[in-house]
Protein backbone atom coordinates (compact mmCIF):
# COMPACT_ATOMS: atom_id res chain seq x y z
CA UNK A 1 0.00 0.00 0.00
CA UNK A 2 1.26 3.61 -0.35
CA UNK A 3 1.62 5.54 2.06
CA UNK A 4 -1.61 7.89 3.18
CA UNK A 5 -0.48 10.99 1.70
CA UNK A 6 -0.96 9.49 -1.12
CA UNK A 7 -4.56 7.86 -2.68
CA UNK A 8 -5.09 4.51 -0.98
CA UNK A 9 -6.37 3.58 -4.57
CA UNK A 10 -2.69 3.68 -5.81
CA UNK A 11 -1.46 0.50 -5.35
CA UNK A 12 1.56 -0.44 -7.44
CA UNK A 13 1.42 -4.14 -8.94
CA UNK A 14 4.90 -4.69 -7.92
CA UNK A 15 3.99 -8.60 -8.08
CA UNK A 16 2.65 -8.45 -11.98
CA UNK A 17 5.19 -10.09 -13.88
CA UNK A 18 5.83 -8.21 -17.49
CA UNK A 19 3.37 -10.36 -19.47
CA UNK A 20 0.73 -9.96 -17.22
CA UNK A 21 0.13 -5.83 -17.76
CA UNK A 22 0.84 -5.63 -21.35
CA UNK A 23 -1.44 -4.29 -23.55
CA UNK A 24 -0.96 -3.57 -26.97
CA UNK A 25 -0.74 0.05 -28.14
CA UNK A 26 -1.51 1.38 -25.26
CA UNK A 27 -0.01 1.61 -21.03
CA UNK A 28 0.13 -1.41 -19.36
CA UNK A 29 -2.81 -1.34 -16.98
CA UNK A 30 -0.21 -1.84 -13.99
CA UNK A 31 1.10 1.52 -15.07
CA UNK A 32 1.15 4.68 -12.35
CA UNK A 33 1.27 7.95 -13.10
CA UNK A 34 3.46 10.99 -11.85
CA UNK A 35 1.99 14.63 -12.39
CA UNK A 36 4.55 17.46 -12.39
CA UNK A 37 3.58 21.26 -12.41
CA UNK A 38 2.81 20.85 -16.27
CA UNK A 39 4.11 17.14 -17.60
CA UNK A 40 2.33 14.05 -17.05
CA UNK A 41 4.59 10.86 -16.61
CA UNK A 42 3.79 7.46 -16.81
CA UNK A 43 5.44 4.86 -14.75
CA UNK A 44 6.11 1.13 -16.16
CA UNK A 45 7.99 -1.75 -14.99
CA UNK A 46 10.39 -2.80 -17.72
CA UNK A 47 11.77 -5.84 -16.15
CA UNK A 48 11.09 -7.25 -12.75
CA UNK A 49 12.54 -10.25 -10.85
CA UNK A 50 16.17 -9.19 -11.67
CA UNK A 51 19.12 -9.91 -8.64
CA UNK A 52 20.12 -6.78 -7.15
CA UNK A 53 20.70 -4.48 -10.55
CA UNK A 54 23.64 -2.21 -9.20
CA UNK A 55 24.52 0.31 -12.85
CA UNK A 56 22.39 0.74 -15.84
CA UNK A 57 23.80 2.01 -18.61
CA UNK A 58 22.14 3.05 -22.31
CA UNK A 59 23.45 1.00 -25.36
CA UNK A 60 22.99 3.32 -28.23
CA UNK A 61 23.85 1.11 -31.08
CA UNK A 62 21.04 -1.45 -29.57
CA UNK A 63 18.38 0.96 -28.24
CA UNK A 64 19.07 -1.22 -24.98
CA UNK A 65 20.37 -0.81 -21.08
CA UNK A 66 22.94 -2.71 -20.40
CA UNK A 67 23.01 -3.54 -16.48
CA UNK A 68 24.95 -5.20 -13.72
CA UNK A 69 23.56 -7.55 -11.17
CA UNK A 70 25.83 -7.24 -7.34
CA UNK A 71 26.34 -10.92 -8.00
CA UNK A 72 28.51 -10.90 -10.80
CA UNK A 73 26.32 -10.92 -14.08
CA UNK A 74 26.52 -8.37 -16.67
CA UNK A 75 22.65 -8.52 -18.73
CA UNK A 76 21.10 -6.42 -21.05
CA UNK A 77 17.75 -5.54 -21.63
CA UNK A 78 15.85 -5.00 -25.13
CA UNK A 79 13.96 -1.83 -24.61
CA UNK A 80 11.67 -2.53 -27.67
CA UNK A 81 11.05 -5.90 -27.00
CA UNK A 82 11.77 -6.78 -22.90
CA UNK A 83 13.88 -9.45 -23.31
CA UNK A 84 16.67 -9.91 -21.36
CA UNK A 85 19.97 -11.72 -22.33
CA UNK A 86 23.27 -12.12 -20.26
CA UNK A 87 26.07 -11.19 -21.82
CA UNK A 88 28.61 -11.93 -19.11
CA UNK A 89 29.02 -14.04 -15.84
CA UNK A 90 32.36 -12.90 -13.92
CA UNK A 91 33.78 -16.01 -11.60
CA UNK A 92 36.56 -13.75 -9.63
CA UNK A 93 33.66 -11.40 -8.56
CA UNK A 94 33.95 -11.55 -4.41
CA UNK A 95 30.18 -10.62 -3.22
CA UNK A 96 29.50 -9.87 0.23
CA UNK A 97 26.75 -7.58 1.36
CA UNK A 98 28.16 -4.10 -0.82
CA UNK A 99 30.83 -6.21 -1.82
CA UNK A 100 30.33 -7.31 -5.90
CA UNK A 101 29.91 -5.59 -9.49
CA UNK A 102 29.39 -2.57 -8.72
CA UNK A 103 29.57 0.19 -11.32
CA UNK A 104 29.75 0.54 -15.19
CA UNK A 105 30.53 2.77 -18.29
CA UNK A 106 30.26 2.04 -21.79
CA UNK A 107 32.04 3.86 -24.52
CA UNK A 108 30.58 3.85 -28.08
CA UNK A 109 33.07 5.98 -30.43
CA UNK A 110 31.51 5.91 -33.78
CA UNK A 111 33.77 3.99 -36.51
CA UNK A 112 35.90 2.88 -33.94
CA UNK A 113 36.72 -0.14 -31.09
CA UNK A 114 33.66 0.14 -28.34
CA UNK A 115 34.68 -0.29 -24.61
CA UNK A 116 32.51 -1.90 -21.55
CA UNK A 117 34.11 -0.63 -18.40
CA UNK A 118 33.59 -2.43 -14.95
CA UNK A 119 34.39 -2.19 -11.54
CA UNK A 120 34.32 -4.77 -9.12
CA UNK A 121 36.02 -6.64 -5.79
CA UNK A 122 37.54 -9.82 -5.84
CA UNK A 123 39.39 -11.65 -2.86
CA UNK A 124 42.89 -13.18 -3.18
CA UNK A 125 44.43 -14.80 0.04
CA UNK A 126 42.08 -13.19 2.05
CA UNK A 127 42.66 -9.24 0.85
CA UNK A 128 39.71 -7.81 -0.80
CA UNK A 129 40.64 -5.43 -3.73
CA UNK A 130 38.52 -2.89 -6.15
CA UNK A 131 39.14 -3.99 -9.89
CA UNK A 132 38.58 -1.72 -12.61
CA UNK A 133 38.26 -3.79 -15.79
CA UNK A 134 38.00 -2.54 -19.42
CA UNK A 135 36.44 -5.31 -22.35
CA UNK A 136 36.07 -4.90 -25.91
CA UNK A 137 32.12 -4.48 -26.12
CA UNK A 138 31.20 -5.70 -29.71
CA UNK A 139 28.19 -8.45 -29.52
CA UNK A 140 29.32 -9.59 -26.45
CA UNK A 141 31.93 -8.41 -24.27
CA UNK A 142 35.81 -9.85 -24.47
CA UNK A 143 39.16 -9.36 -23.96
CA UNK A 144 39.22 -8.45 -20.12
CA UNK A 145 42.24 -5.90 -19.42
CA UNK A 146 42.30 -5.23 -16.24
CA UNK A 147 43.63 -1.28 -15.80
CA UNK A 148 44.09 -0.62 -11.41
CA UNK A 149 43.40 -3.12 -9.22
CA UNK A 150 44.02 -1.25 -5.42
CA UNK A 151 43.07 -2.01 -1.85
CA UNK A 152 39.39 -3.12 -0.94
CA UNK A 153 37.32 -3.60 2.21
CA UNK A 154 34.41 -5.08 3.72
CA UNK A 155 32.92 -1.88 2.79
CA UNK A 156 33.33 1.59 1.52
CA UNK A 157 34.43 0.17 -2.03
CA UNK A 158 32.31 2.96 -3.89
CA UNK A 159 32.28 3.32 -6.93
CA UNK A 160 30.96 4.40 -10.07
CA UNK A 161 32.77 5.16 -13.62
CA UNK A 162 31.84 7.56 -16.41
CA UNK A 163 33.26 8.72 -20.04
CA UNK A 164 34.03 11.91 -19.82
CA UNK A 165 33.36 14.92 -21.98
CA UNK A 166 36.89 14.50 -23.19
CA UNK A 167 37.09 10.92 -23.58
CA UNK A 168 38.72 9.94 -20.19
CA UNK A 169 38.41 7.09 -17.90
CA UNK A 170 36.61 8.61 -14.14
CA UNK A 171 36.71 6.26 -11.35
CA UNK A 172 34.75 7.22 -8.16
CA UNK A 173 36.93 4.64 -5.35
CA UNK A 174 35.53 4.54 -1.74
CA UNK A 175 38.26 5.21 1.04
CA UNK A 176 37.62 1.55 1.99
CA UNK A 177 37.10 2.12 5.76
CA UNK A 178 40.96 3.11 5.80
CA UNK A 179 41.22 6.85 8.39
CA UNK A 180 44.11 7.66 5.79
CA UNK A 181 43.63 6.68 2.28
CA UNK A 182 41.23 9.29 1.55
CA UNK A 183 43.81 11.96 2.52
CA UNK A 184 46.70 10.26 1.38
CA UNK A 185 47.46 12.01 -1.83
CA UNK A 186 49.64 9.18 -3.03
CA UNK A 187 46.68 6.65 -2.59
CA UNK A 188 44.07 5.68 -4.81
CA UNK A 189 41.28 5.00 -2.50
CA UNK A 190 38.68 7.32 -2.02
CA UNK A 191 39.53 9.42 -4.84
CA UNK A 192 38.25 10.42 -8.04
CA UNK A 193 40.47 8.75 -10.59
CA UNK A 194 41.52 10.18 -14.13
CA UNK A 195 42.82 7.34 -16.43
CA UNK A 196 42.99 7.42 -20.18
CA UNK A 197 41.12 4.53 -22.32
CA UNK A 198 43.99 2.23 -22.22
CA UNK A 199 44.63 2.74 -18.71
CA UNK A 200 47.29 5.05 -18.81
CA UNK A 201 47.97 8.41 -16.91
CA UNK A 202 46.92 11.63 -18.75
CA UNK A 203 49.36 13.89 -19.48
CA UNK A 204 47.20 16.65 -18.39
CA UNK A 205 46.17 14.98 -14.98
CA UNK A 206 46.89 17.76 -12.18
CA UNK A 207 49.24 15.51 -10.50
CA UNK A 208 52.21 14.62 -12.43
CA UNK A 209 52.37 10.74 -12.90
CA UNK A 210 49.53 10.44 -10.99
CA UNK A 211 45.88 9.16 -11.72
CA UNK A 212 44.27 11.06 -8.48
CA UNK A 213 41.92 14.25 -9.99
CA UNK A 214 40.69 14.77 -6.42
CA UNK A 215 40.34 13.50 -2.99
CA UNK A 216 38.73 13.49 0.48
CA UNK A 217 36.02 10.87 -0.12
CA UNK A 218 34.38 8.75 2.29
CA UNK A 219 32.25 6.17 -0.41
CA UNK A 220 30.69 8.02 -3.70
CA UNK A 221 27.82 6.00 -4.96
CA UNK A 222 26.92 8.37 -7.90
CA UNK A 223 28.76 9.84 -10.24
CA UNK A 224 27.55 12.09 -13.55
CA UNK A 225 28.83 15.00 -15.65
CA UNK A 226 26.90 17.74 -17.03
CA UNK A 227 27.07 18.95 -20.90
CA UNK A 228 29.39 21.54 -20.24
CA UNK A 229 32.19 19.61 -18.92
CA UNK A 230 30.72 19.71 -14.79
CA UNK A 231 31.23 16.74 -12.92
CA UNK A 232 29.41 15.69 -9.88
CA UNK A 233 28.88 13.05 -7.74
CA UNK A 234 26.96 11.71 -4.49
CA UNK A 235 28.60 10.47 -1.63
CA UNK A 236 27.07 8.45 1.61
CA UNK A 237 28.65 10.11 4.82
CA UNK A 238 28.76 8.46 8.08
CA UNK A 239 26.42 9.30 10.73
CA UNK A 240 25.81 12.61 9.28
CA UNK A 241 26.21 14.73 5.93
CA UNK A 242 25.80 12.86 2.94
CA UNK A 243 26.60 14.82 0.48
CA UNK A 244 26.23 16.11 -3.76
CA UNK A 245 29.77 17.22 -4.60
CA UNK A 246 30.88 19.19 -8.18
CA UNK A 247 34.21 18.20 -8.63
CA UNK A 248 37.27 19.60 -9.47
CA UNK A 249 40.13 18.84 -10.38
CA UNK A 250 43.26 19.06 -7.38
CA UNK A 251 40.05 20.26 -4.76
CA UNK A 252 40.11 17.89 -1.79
CA UNK A 253 36.48 17.71 -0.33
CA UNK A 254 37.81 16.87 3.30
CA UNK A 255 36.87 13.62 4.42
CA UNK A 256 37.73 11.91 7.14
CA UNK A 257 38.68 16.08 8.91
CA UNK A 258 35.72 17.27 8.01
CA UNK A 259 32.36 15.88 7.18
CA UNK A 260 30.01 17.42 4.78
CA UNK A 261 29.79 21.57 5.10
CA UNK A 262 32.30 23.10 7.19
CA UNK A 263 30.25 23.92 10.60
CA UNK A 264 32.08 23.43 13.56
CA UNK A 265 35.08 25.15 14.91
CA UNK A 266 37.35 22.76 14.24
CA UNK A 267 36.27 22.10 10.41
CA UNK A 268 36.75 25.92 9.99
CA UNK A 269 40.28 25.27 11.80
CA UNK A 270 41.31 22.81 9.23
CA UNK A 271 39.96 24.39 6.31
CA UNK A 272 41.59 27.84 7.25
CA UNK A 273 45.14 26.15 7.26
CA UNK A 274 44.28 24.01 4.77
CA UNK A 275 42.40 24.93 1.62
CA UNK A 276 38.62 22.45 1.67
CA UNK A 277 35.72 22.24 -0.73
CA UNK A 278 32.31 22.69 0.82
CA UNK A 279 29.60 20.29 -0.81
CA UNK A 280 26.56 22.00 -2.67
CA UNK A 281 24.10 19.74 -0.99
CA UNK A 282 24.44 17.78 2.15
CA UNK A 283 21.77 16.45 4.28
CA UNK A 284 21.33 15.24 7.99
CA UNK A 285 19.72 12.66 8.58
CA UNK A 286 21.07 11.43 5.92
CA UNK A 287 19.32 9.90 3.13
CA UNK A 288 21.94 7.06 1.86
CA UNK A 289 22.61 8.91 -1.49
CA UNK A 290 23.24 6.47 -4.08
CA UNK A 291 22.75 6.75 -8.11
CA UNK A 292 23.10 10.16 -10.16
CA UNK A 293 22.00 11.24 -13.21
CA UNK A 294 22.20 14.74 -15.23
CA UNK A 295 18.87 15.27 -16.93
CA UNK A 296 19.30 17.35 -19.35
CA UNK A 297 16.91 16.81 -21.85
CA UNK A 298 13.21 19.21 -22.66
CA UNK A 299 11.03 16.23 -22.31
CA UNK A 300 10.51 16.71 -19.38
CA UNK A 301 10.90 20.43 -18.74
CA UNK A 302 10.47 20.68 -15.02
CA UNK A 303 13.51 18.36 -14.60
CA UNK A 304 15.64 20.13 -17.26
CA UNK A 305 19.09 20.92 -15.76
CA UNK A 306 18.93 18.55 -13.02
CA UNK A 307 20.70 16.59 -10.94
CA UNK A 308 18.02 12.82 -10.08
CA UNK A 309 19.39 11.23 -7.06
CA UNK A 310 18.58 7.83 -5.86
CA UNK A 311 18.00 6.91 -2.58
CA UNK A 312 18.57 3.92 -0.10
CA UNK A 313 17.60 5.07 3.11
CA UNK A 314 15.05 7.63 2.56
CA UNK A 315 13.61 5.77 -0.54
CA UNK A 316 12.99 8.06 -3.41
CA UNK A 317 14.29 9.76 -6.02
CA UNK A 318 15.41 13.24 -5.50
CA UNK A 319 15.13 16.02 -8.43
CA UNK A 320 18.28 18.44 -7.13
CA UNK A 321 17.47 21.51 -9.43
CA UNK A 322 20.64 23.08 -10.63
CA UNK A 323 21.51 26.69 -10.93
CA UNK A 324 22.30 28.25 -14.10
CA UNK A 325 25.76 27.71 -14.55
CA UNK A 326 25.55 24.66 -12.49
CA UNK A 327 27.41 25.23 -9.02
CA UNK A 328 24.73 25.28 -6.79
CA UNK A 329 21.39 23.24 -6.01
CA UNK A 330 18.84 25.62 -5.77
CA UNK A 331 15.44 23.53 -5.51
CA UNK A 332 15.03 19.54 -4.31
CA UNK A 333 11.48 18.00 -4.50
CA UNK A 334 11.23 13.80 -3.41
CA UNK A 335 9.69 11.15 -5.70
CA UNK A 336 8.25 8.02 -4.62
CA UNK A 337 9.49 8.42 -1.11
CA UNK A 338 9.12 5.16 1.17
CA UNK A 339 6.77 3.66 -1.70
CA UNK A 340 8.88 1.06 -3.66
CA UNK A 341 11.93 0.78 -1.42
CA UNK A 342 15.68 1.33 -1.80
CA UNK A 343 16.63 2.84 -5.27
CA UNK A 344 20.30 2.13 -6.38
CA UNK A 345 21.41 3.27 -9.82
CA UNK A 346 19.27 5.95 -12.44
CA UNK A 347 19.98 6.43 -16.39
CA UNK A 348 18.52 9.63 -17.99
CA UNK A 349 18.43 8.17 -22.16
CA UNK A 350 19.39 10.19 -24.94
CA UNK A 351 15.66 10.48 -25.80
CA UNK A 352 14.52 11.91 -22.55
CA UNK A 353 13.05 8.78 -20.56
CA UNK A 354 14.36 8.28 -17.44
CA UNK A 355 14.93 4.69 -16.18
CA UNK A 356 15.74 3.23 -12.70
CA UNK A 357 16.12 0.46 -10.62
CA UNK A 358 15.32 -0.63 -7.21
CA UNK A 359 17.57 -2.64 -4.74
CA UNK A 360 15.48 -3.82 -2.41
CA UNK A 361 16.56 -8.00 -2.53
CA UNK A 362 20.47 -6.79 -0.94
CA UNK A 363 21.76 -6.90 2.22
CA UNK A 364 19.52 -3.99 3.77
CA UNK A 365 16.17 -4.31 2.90
CA UNK A 366 13.75 -1.65 4.21
CA UNK A 367 10.27 -2.99 6.19
CA UNK A 368 7.96 -4.11 4.07
CA UNK A 369 10.50 -5.09 1.26
CA UNK A 370 11.47 -7.00 -1.21
CA UNK A 371 8.08 -7.30 -2.28
CA UNK A 372 7.17 -9.95 -4.86
CA UNK A 373 8.81 -8.86 -8.64
CA UNK A 374 11.98 -7.41 -7.18
CA UNK A 375 14.17 -6.02 -7.78
CA UNK A 376 12.81 -4.34 -10.69
CA UNK A 377 13.91 -1.69 -13.47
CA UNK A 378 11.01 1.14 -14.31
CA UNK A 379 10.90 4.12 -16.53
CA UNK A 380 9.79 7.31 -16.11
CA UNK A 381 8.03 9.19 -19.72
CA UNK A 382 5.72 12.11 -20.26
CA UNK A 383 2.31 10.54 -21.44
CA UNK A 384 -0.56 12.87 -22.60
CA UNK A 385 -3.71 11.07 -20.32
CA UNK A 386 -3.84 9.53 -17.18
CA UNK A 387 -6.08 6.33 -16.13
CA UNK A 388 -5.37 6.45 -11.80
CA UNK A 389 -4.74 9.24 -9.63
CA UNK A 390 -1.12 10.50 -10.01
CA UNK A 391 1.70 11.05 -7.57
CA UNK A 392 3.00 13.88 -7.36
CA UNK A 393 6.39 15.25 -5.90
CA UNK A 394 6.63 16.46 -2.28
CA UNK A 395 9.15 19.23 -0.82
CA UNK A 396 11.41 18.19 1.71
CA UNK A 397 10.20 18.24 5.56
CA UNK A 398 12.08 20.84 7.75
CA UNK A 399 10.32 19.83 11.29
CA UNK A 400 12.13 19.53 14.14
CA UNK A 401 12.82 16.16 15.32
CA UNK A 402 11.80 15.82 18.95
CA UNK A 403 10.86 12.72 20.67
CA UNK A 404 12.74 9.85 21.32
CA UNK A 405 10.78 7.64 18.57
CA UNK A 406 11.21 10.20 15.58
CA UNK A 407 14.91 10.51 16.52
CA UNK A 408 15.33 6.86 16.35
CA UNK A 409 13.94 6.60 12.99
CA UNK A 410 16.05 9.25 11.80
CA UNK A 411 19.31 7.88 13.02
CA UNK A 412 18.97 3.95 13.50
CA UNK A 413 16.47 2.63 12.48
CA UNK A 414 18.06 2.03 8.69
CA UNK A 415 20.36 -0.43 10.28
CA UNK A 416 18.86 -1.60 13.67
CA UNK A 417 15.34 -1.42 12.21
CA UNK A 418 11.88 -0.45 13.29
CA UNK A 419 11.92 -3.58 15.86
CA UNK A 420 14.85 -3.20 17.15
CA UNK A 421 16.27 -6.56 15.89
CA UNK A 422 19.39 -5.39 13.81
CA UNK A 423 20.97 -6.74 10.51
CA UNK A 424 22.55 -9.98 11.21
CA UNK A 425 25.85 -10.23 10.94
CA UNK A 426 25.80 -6.53 9.87
CA UNK A 427 24.19 -4.24 12.68
CA UNK A 428 23.77 -5.56 15.91
CA UNK A 429 19.96 -5.98 18.00
CA UNK A 430 19.38 -3.59 20.50
CA UNK A 431 16.84 -5.80 21.70
CA UNK A 432 18.52 -7.62 25.19
CA UNK A 433 21.47 -5.72 24.55
CA UNK A 434 24.01 -5.94 27.51
CA UNK A 435 25.12 -2.59 26.10
CA UNK A 436 21.46 -1.24 25.96
CA UNK A 437 20.45 -2.55 29.33
CA UNK A 438 23.06 -2.42 31.35
CA UNK A 439 25.44 0.80 32.52
CA UNK A 440 24.19 3.93 31.65
CA UNK A 441 27.20 5.86 31.26
CA UNK A 442 28.87 2.66 28.95
CA UNK A 443 25.51 3.50 26.61
CA UNK A 444 25.67 6.89 26.50
CA UNK A 445 29.87 6.54 25.56
CA UNK A 446 29.19 4.54 22.93
CA UNK A 447 26.62 7.20 21.30
CA UNK A 448 28.87 10.24 22.07
CA UNK A 449 32.02 8.59 20.93
CA UNK A 450 30.85 6.02 18.47
CA UNK A 451 32.87 2.38 18.44
CA UNK A 452 35.02 0.12 16.47
CA UNK A 453 34.57 -2.87 18.36
CA UNK A 454 32.32 -5.15 15.87
CA UNK A 455 31.54 -7.84 18.56
CA UNK A 456 28.55 -7.42 20.79
CA UNK A 457 26.64 -9.78 23.31
CA UNK A 458 29.49 -12.21 22.16
CA UNK A 459 28.61 -12.04 18.18
CA UNK A 460 31.01 -10.30 15.47
CA UNK A 461 29.49 -7.56 13.32
CA UNK A 462 30.81 -6.20 9.78
CA UNK A 463 30.02 -3.00 11.03
CA UNK A 464 31.29 -0.35 13.61
CA UNK A 465 29.23 2.47 15.73
CA UNK A 466 29.97 5.71 14.74
CA UNK A 467 29.72 9.11 16.91
CA UNK A 468 26.69 10.63 17.42
CA UNK A 469 28.39 13.67 19.24
CA UNK A 470 26.43 16.37 17.24
CA UNK A 471 23.28 15.66 18.62
CA UNK A 472 22.32 17.72 21.87
CA UNK A 473 22.08 16.19 24.95
CA UNK A 474 18.26 16.28 25.00
CA UNK A 475 18.09 14.82 21.80
CA UNK A 476 20.76 11.71 22.65
CA UNK A 477 18.68 11.17 26.30
CA UNK A 478 15.56 11.01 23.87
CA UNK A 479 17.29 8.29 22.30
CA UNK A 480 18.74 6.36 24.59
CA UNK A 481 15.59 6.60 26.73
CA UNK A 482 13.12 5.04 23.47
CA UNK A 483 15.92 2.07 23.30
CA UNK A 484 15.72 0.82 27.00
CA UNK A 485 12.11 1.40 27.50
CA UNK A 486 11.58 -0.37 24.17
CA UNK A 487 12.25 -4.03 22.18
CA UNK A 488 11.68 -5.35 25.30
CA UNK A 489 14.47 -4.23 27.51
CA UNK A 490 12.87 -2.67 30.26
CA UNK A 491 15.54 -0.45 31.43
CA UNK A 492 15.08 3.00 33.21
CA UNK A 493 14.95 6.50 30.91
CA UNK A 494 18.10 8.74 31.22
CA UNK A 495 18.27 12.41 32.13
CA UNK A 496 19.77 15.36 29.65
CA UNK A 497 22.28 15.85 32.75
CA UNK A 498 23.88 12.01 32.82
CA UNK A 499 24.36 13.01 29.05
CA UNK A 500 25.72 16.01 29.66
CA UNK A 501 27.91 14.72 32.40
CA UNK A 502 29.51 12.37 29.37
CA UNK A 503 30.51 14.50 27.23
Amino acid sequence: MLPTKYSTALVISVAFVLSSCLNEDKLPECAEFVKLDNTLLALTIEADNLDVPWDLQYDRHRDAIVFSEIAGKIKRLNLETGQIDTLLSLPDVYHMRTLGLLGMAIYQPENSQNYLFLSYTSMSNDSIYSNLVRYDYDEQPTNPQVLLKIPGSTGHNGSRIIISNDQKVLWATGDAASETYAQDSTALNGKILRLNLDGSIPYDNPLANSFVYAWGFRNMQGLTQSPDGKIYTSEHGDAIEDEINWIRPLHNYGWPQIEGMHDTDKEIAIATNSPRTEPIRSWTPVVAPAGLAYYGSDKIPEWSSSLLLTTLKSQSIRILKLSDNGTEIVGEQILFPDYLGRIRSILAVPNGDVYFSTSNKDWNPQSGFPKNGDDIIFRLRPTKKAFKLPITPVEPETKALKNGKELYQAYCASCHKDNGKGVPSSFPPLSGSAVVTGSEDGLLRTILYGSTSKKTNGSQFNEAMPSFSFLSNEEIASIATYIRINFENNAGPISNDRVRSNR
